[in-house]
């Protein structure tokens, strides 16, 4: 069951983005373990759940940096867990997500680093019919909810004044956050969560499918420029003198 986070969890995650090696980490393990590790593990349960139906799958993140990738730390300052679909590139799929740092909580939906192709159809939907998603992002935000994203250098043309912060979009996310101590450390966080990811579900499913319907069309443009395969080389049959 979540209990919320403490003052612990904060600080031993600022400890390790300024200690960020074997030395520190291994004699505060246990801090790690009982006040980081656990209390994510039973988030993640609690907030998977209103959503197990879906099927959509989740996992909580382990501390231990990937030294394949830069930056070449030993241990993540920041804790998330992830509740999406199935698929290889995780950054380029929907996902809701919870995240924790020295500075508190951030939870909502995201895709971080789509195809370019994926924000072209998502354009071209805001261009031809946006009605329904600026009805949805207006809902958002009334809810206290922000958006935000990685920005074009140079902004898309848009057609559509109301729908001109989203054009500018690489990426997007709707989030909600949450500094207070006494909001961490309330097991009502996971409530709010949930909360915010239902509000934010349309988004998911939104993306979920402009994003399957870009892997579809790949998939066709794949199959129609294949080379048409060639019959097989049979052996000859007489033997050859040299």
């Amino acid at each position: 069951m979540f209990n919320g986070f403490s003052q612990e969890a904060l600080d031993f995650l600022l400890g390790i983005r300024y200690n960020n090696d074997r030395e520190w980490f291994e004699p505060r393990k246990d801090i790690y373990t009982t006040h980081v590790y656990e209390p994510m593990k039973a988030l993640a349960e609690e907030i998977y759940a209103p959503f197990a139906d879906t099927g959509m799958m989740y996992k909580a993140g382990r501390i231990y940096r990937d030294e394949k990738f830069p930056p070449y730390l030993h241990y993540r300052d920041t804790m998330w867990i992830y509740v999406r679909y199935e698929a290889f590139w995780w950054n380029k799929t929907p996902t809701l997500y919870f995240e924790l740092s020295p500075e508190g909580a951030e939870f909502g939906f995201r895709i971080a680093t789509p195809e370019a192709a994926v924000m072209e159809r998502f354009r071209s939907m805001l261009a031809e019919d946006g009605g329904e998603f600026l009805t949805l992002a207006k809902k958002l935000k009334r809810r206290g909810i922000s958006f935000g994203g990685a920005e074009y250098k140079r902004p898309k043309k848009c057609p559509l004044p109301e729908a001109e912060e989203f054009f500018r979009k690489k990426g997007l996310s709707a989030y909600m956050k949450v500094t207070d101590l006494a909001e961490l450390s309330s097991p009502e966080l996971a409530k709010r969560v949930v909360k915010t990811f239902r509000d934010v579900m349309p988004l998911n499913d939104m993306f979920h499918e402009i994003v399957e319907v870009e892997e579809l069309s790949k998939a066709l443009l794949k199959e129609q420029s294949a080379e048409p395969e060639r019959e097989p080389v049979k052996a000859p049959t007489t033997e050859f003198m040299w």
